[in-house]
Order: C-alpha cells, then structure tokens, then sequence
C-alpha cells in the first residue's frame, strides 16, 4: 500500500511518521535509522555543547543514510541562545527543521530567504494557528498522554487534533499518546496526515544513548506509571513516576519555587537515569504510551510491524455498501 499524505510529500519520506526531539537522545544513530526505515529522523541540537558538535551530529547522520532527516530546536531551555545553532545546521545543508518550546518568531525569521521546511510543536489550537500565520509548514500537535513538555490545558490528543486540523489549512501531524499501528491510523482518522513519536522510539535498539535501565523502565511501566511534574511552574511535563518524580511533586505541594526545584528538575538530573541508569536520583521522560511497550526492538522491525498493523486495519475499512 501507498501511504502518500502531505506530510510524506513535504519531507520526501516514505511514512508519515517523525522521531521526536528526545533531548539528550535524538542523536545520529536514532536519526539515521529512523530515515532509513522511511520516516523522519531527527537530532536534538540544544542537548549539544556547541556548532561543532551539532555539524559533528550532522555529518554523522549523513555518513549513515543518503535520506531526509531534521535537526530539532528546543528554544524554550532558560533562554539558552541558540541562533548560532541554527546557523551550523543551515551551513550543513540542513533542510528540515522542527522548533519545540518558546516563541518561535526569531526562529522563523533566521529562516527567511532560505528553503528550510518548517515544523512547529505545538500544544494548543490558539499555538496552531499561530504557528500557520509565521509560516511554518506544518505543525505537530501534541496531547497530554505525550511525554516531556506538554500544554497547560490538558487536552487529549483524540479531541485537540481534530479541533487543530478544523483551524489550519498546512499538514497536521499527531503526537502524544502513539506507539504502533492502531495509534498510527486513528491519527489519520481524526484528520492528521501524519504522526510522531517519542517514548515509543525510546525503547529501540538504536537509542544508544538510553540506558538499559531507562529502556526496561519503559517496558515494564503501565498506562498509569507516569507523573506530570512541574505543573506549579506553568511548564507541565510528563514522566516515569519514581522516587525523583514523586519528591518533586511532593515539594511542589509544598509550593516550591524554581529555585527551590531547578536542581531536581534539571537537565543533569535527566541524565542521570537516562544516561547512567540512576533510578534513586533522577528521572525520565515518558508518555503513556508506555503503557503499551513491550520490547525494545530495531527501529527497522518496529516500522515494518506498524506498517502491518496499520495496512490490516485500512483493509477493515473497506467497507462494503
């Protein structure tokens, strides 16, 4: 079966389907592996040090698969500048782009006079609309099952993508709550044209820079093993729920400020579980979705799998009449 949408059309891939930011995870082996299997890998360019390390990431990228693949911004980390990063991927031929967090006007205007295609997480239908009338391309829409930073206002993905999709006109593309191929179709039922993934992508081979504890705790989680943290910030936030989570949460009950939480809510305390394992001292991002991993396979296994379950279930909707 053919899965042409706008989305494959934009990005020149086979699926429509996109590796998530993932900080301090999205980096050339997950990339690569995700565009060789047809979809869109991505590397996390603000979880590096510097422009050398991101056009490092880049050339590593296409060392490893003559396909499309983008390079994502997480601008909304504490007003950490990242125009010079932007610059080293648009001198690297970088032509896709995807922007995470924070106003991204700036952003766009970097963009202006060149041929960077555009995408736009957003967490909201007023974001949505916003994003189209910058220019960006298409948007990614994220509900609260989604893992890492979410929107303030709660809302599913099964009732905001649709109410996205009545609002813009550009490719809507689904995020939040998607692991495999009954996710992927109920996405294009709600009007999306394509989907993206992060957890799910987590627990692969490929994601070398997770832990095996990390991966493990993904698989063994339920539906319900997550915590949103950070809420009493305005920056909700989806995790495993642990003992880091849970002393977090405890201190926002307390009415902790960010002083008070900046360093349990760190980057380094990201990385210590997963990166080195550290389940005592540390957390992890995850969505519900990991609720419903159970393996950690190749990305290469995972896509062929989803493509069978999704090409059953379009075969279902042949109706007859």
């Amino acid at each position: 079966m053919e899965w042409q949408t706008r989305v494959t059309d934009l990005l020149a891939i086979d699926y429509p389907i996109i590796q998530g930011g993932l900080a301090y995870l999205a980096y050339a082996e997950l990339a690569a592996a995700v565009s060789e299997a047809g979809g869109l890998g991505q590397i996390t360019a603000m979880s590096l040090e510097s422009p050398e390390a991101l056009r490092a990431e880049i050339k590593k990228v296409k060392a490893m698969t003559n396909k499309p693949f983008g390079v994502n911004f997480a601008i909304g980390q504490h007003g950490r500048p990242y125009a010079h990063m932007v610059e080293a991927a648009l001198e690297e031929g970088v032509r896709i782009m995807s922007v995470t967090g924070g106003n991204p006007s700036p952003f766009f205007k970097q963009l202006e006079n060149t041929d960077v295609t555009k995408l736009v997480l957003v967490a909201a239908k007023r974001q949505a609309e916003k994003a189209e009338s910058l220019g960006a391309d298409a948007v990614l829409v994220v509900g609260q099952e989604g893992g890492g930073h979410l929107g303030r206002d709660d809302i599913g993905t099964m009732v905001l993508i649709p109410q996205v999709v009545d609002v813009v006109s550009i490719p809507v593309i689904a995020s939040g709550g998607i692991g495999d191929g009954r996710g992927w179709m109920a996405a294009h039922a709600l009007g999306a044209e394509g989907i993206e993934m992060g957890t799910r992508f987590i627990a692969t081979k490929e994601c070398v820079h997770a832990s095996q504890v990390y991966k493990d705790l993904l698989v063994a989680s339920s539906e319900t093993g997550t915590s949103v943290i950070k809420r009493t910030l305005g920056a909700p936030a989806r995790a495993l729920t642990g003992r880091w989570t849970e002393k977090i949460l405890g201190m926002e009950a307390e009415n902790a400020d960010y002083e008070t939480l900046k360093d349990f809510i760190s980057g380094e305390a990201n990385r210590r579980l997963i990166h080195d394992g550290d389940i005592e001292n540390g957390y992890g991002w995850a969505g519900q979705v990991a609720g419903l991993i159970d393996d950690v396979p190749t990305v290469d296994e995972l896509f062929r799998r989803m493509v069978n379950e999704a090409e059953t279930i379009r075969t279902r909707w042949r109706f007859k009449g």
